[in-house]
């Protein structure tokens, strides 16, 4: 049953008479929370607000793409460090080449990518000169 606002008395009077009488049936116990503070949020309104809580705590982030492609671009190397083999270390840079030139001929909104290609020739130069130092220790 919805009471009315009587006439002569103030909003906030009546608001809070009808927030007294909630606590006092105990309309709040079953809310999540109770007897805790909210959470205190400095910042301005985000509409997207429950999907960022939701991500923070499931542990999802979402990177603009060309972060996303910098990243990748440094696990690229990194894989292609260890890779088994030249032709292995030539596949992945010139797969992620391909992605660096893609995005660089057509960049997506955010922030610059700050790539270029790499050197494939450099690259692989790099992974014998590590491969045959290992093998220098190892023998």
């Amino acid at each position: 049953m919805t009471e009315r606002k009587p006439p002569g008395v103030s909003f906030e009077s009546f608001v809070d008479k009808q927030i007294r009488e909630a606590e006092a049936r105990g309309d709040f116990t079953s809310l999540p929370g109770v007897g805790r503070p909210l959470e205190s949020d400095d910042t301005t309104y985000d509409e997207l607000w429950w999907i960022k809580r939701k991500m923070a705590r499931e542990g999802l982030s979402v990177l603009p793409p060309t972060l996303a492609l910098r990243k990748e671009a440094e696990d690229a190397l990194a894989t292609a460090a260890e890779a088994p083999s030249e032709h292995v270390v030539r596949k992945i840079i010139t797969e992620i080449n391909t992605k660096i030139r893609e995005m660089m001929f057509k960049p997506p909104p955010g922030p610059p990518l700050g790539l270029k290609p790499y050197d494939v020739e450099k690259v692989v130069r790099e992974w014998r000169e590590r491969r045959e130092g290992s093998e220098r220790q190892q023998g």
